[in-house]
C-alpha cells in the first residue's frame, strides 16, 4: 500500500506516462519504403535495418568515455532531455518471412572493424607499432613471389595496401582453411604493386596472427575482453569452427537459393567470421567513432584514408552520399549474409540493415537506403 509521501510521486509519474501515451510518435524514415526494395526489385528473401540516433546531452552535461551505455527502448522513442546521456532513438524495420531484430547473423567483413580496433588498441599500449614489418611479429610467414615480410608494415594490412592477394579469390569463400592455409593460398599468385590499394582478405588474417603473437591469445578473446564485454555485445561472438548460429536466428540462402544457414566459418577466419545482431552493430560503430573504444590520435589514423588514395582507413570506410554527407562503416558478405553498418563521423547517427542472402539483384539500392538514412528531406 503507497505511504502518503509516495502519492504525489505516484501521481506525477501517471501524469507523465498520460503525457507520453498522448505524444505522437516519430514518423516512419524514408528507409522502410527503401528497405522494401531489397525484397522486391532486389529479390532478397528478407531484409531488416535498426538505426540509431543518440541526442545531443543537455549543455553542461558531461559525456561519459570508455562505458558502453545500455540501450532497452524496444521502439522509437522520446528520450529524456533531463538525462546527461539521453537514451537513443532506435527505429527497426522488416520486410519478408522469417527475420526479426534479435537475430543472430553472419557479419562477414565487418569482422575487420573490430580486428583493427584491437591492433591499435594494442599500438595505443605501445605492445606494438603499426611501422613494424610483419617479418618482425611473424618471422618468415610472408615470403613468396614478389612479396615479403620486411617489407609489409602493420599499416599496410590494416589499409589493404600491402600487395598480398586475396586467399578467397581461390577459396570462393567456401572450403575451411587455417591461417597458415590462408597465406601459403595467397602468396603462391604474384603480389600487386606496393602502395596500390587493393582488398584482400589475406592482410586481416594476418593481422589476426599478429595479434595472437603479441598477445598469446587469440584475436576472438583479445576483442571479447577489449570489444564485447565492455560493450554487452551479448548477441555478438567468434563462432571459430561451429556451423551453427545462436538462437535467435533465421535461415541464410546464397544467391540461387540453397539453404547455407550451417556454415564452417574458417572460409573467411579473421577476416570474417564474426555473427552478430542489428543492435550490437549499432552499439559498437556508436561507442568507436565517439572515441570510447581509442585515443583520438590512433582514432584518426583509423579514418585516415590516404594511404589507400581516398579509399579506405583501417577497417573503415568513408561513403560520401549524394547529399554531400560522409558516412564512415563497413560492409560484410559471407556465403548467405550481407551486412552493412554505416555511420556519421560523430557516431551519433548509425543504421545497419542486412539481407539473408549474399547478393542482391539490385545493387544500386545500398546507396539509396544509405541517402535515405542520412540525407536531409526536403519538405
Amino acid at each position: 500500500m503507497p505511504t502518503p509521501r509516495s502519492i504525489p510521486a505516484i501521481l506525477l509519474a501517471a501524469t507523465l506516462i498520460g503525457l507520453t501515451a498522448g505524444r505522437p510518435q516519430p514518423a516512419a524514415p524514408a528507409t522502410d519504403a527503401t528497405l522494401a526494395l531489397l525484397t522486391t526489385r532486389g529479390k532478397a528473401p528478407a531484409a531488416a535495418l535498426l538505426s540509431r540516433t543518440q541526442p545531443e546531452p543537455p549543455p553542461g552535461a558531461r559525456t561519459l568515455r570508455h562505458q558502453a551505455s545500455p540501450v532497452s527502448v524496444q521502439r522509437s522513442a522520446q528520450p529524456n532531455s533531463a538525462a546527461p546521456n539521453p537514451r537513443p532513438y532506435l527505429h527497426f524495420a522488416r520486410t519478408g518471412p522469417s527475420v526479426s531484430r534479435a537475430d543472430h547473423f553472419r557479419v562477414g567483413s565487418i569482422t575487420k572493424t573490430f580486428i583493427a580496433t584491437v591492433v591499435l588498441q594494442l599500438a595505443a599500449e605501445h605492445r606494438l607499432s603499426l611501422s613494424d614489418p610483419v617479418e618482425h611479429h611473424l618471422p618468415g610467414l610472408v615470403h613468396g613471389p614478389g612479396v615479403h615480410g620486411r617489407t609489409i608494415t602493420l599499416r599496410a594490412l590494416l589499409t589493404h595496401t600491402s600487395g598480398l592477394y586475396d586467399f578467397t579469390a581461390v577459396t570462393k569463400g567456401t572450403a575451411p582453411v587455417t591461417p597458415a592455409l590462408a597465406v601459403r593460398t595467397a602468396l603462391v599468385h604474384q603480389a600487386s604493386p606496393k602502395r596500390r590499394w587493393t582488398y584482400s582478405n589475406t592482410n586481416y588474417v594476418v593481422l589476426g596472427m599478429v595479434i595472437e603473437q603479441v598477445t598469446g591469445n587469440s584475436y576472438a578473446t583479445e576483442a571479447e575482453h577489449r570489444i564485447l564485454r565492455p560493450l554487452h555485445l551479448t548477441g555478438t561472438s567468434f563462432p571459430g569452427a561451429r556451423t551453427t548460429l545462436p538462437s535467435p536466428h533465421g535461415r541464410a540462402f546464397t544467391s540461387g537459393g540453397r539453404d547455407v544457414t550451417a556454415l564452417d566459418p574458417r572460409v573467411a577466419g579473421a577476416a570474417g567470421e564474426l555473427i552478430s545482431t542489428l543492435a550490437d552493430l549499432n552499439r559498437f560503430y556508436a561507442a568507436l567513432l565517439s572515441g570510447r573504444l581509442l585515443p583520438a590520435p590512433l582514432l584518426r589514423e583509423m579514418l585516415n584514408t590516404r594511404p589507400a588514395h581516398g579509399r579506405y582507413g583501417m577497417g573503415l570506410y568513408p561513403r560520401t552520399l549524394p547529399c554531400g554527407t560522409t558516412v564512415w562503416g563497413h560492409n560484410g558478405r559471407i556465403v548467405g549474409s550481407y551486412v552493412r553498418t554505416a555511420a556519421t563521423r560523430d557516431g551519433r547517427r548509425v543504421v545497419t540493415f542486412r539481407v539473408n542472402t549474399d547478393k542482391t539483384a539490385d545493387p544500386a539500392l545500398e546507396s539509396s537506403l544509405l541517402a535515405a538514412e542520412f540525407c536531409p528531406r526536403t519538405p
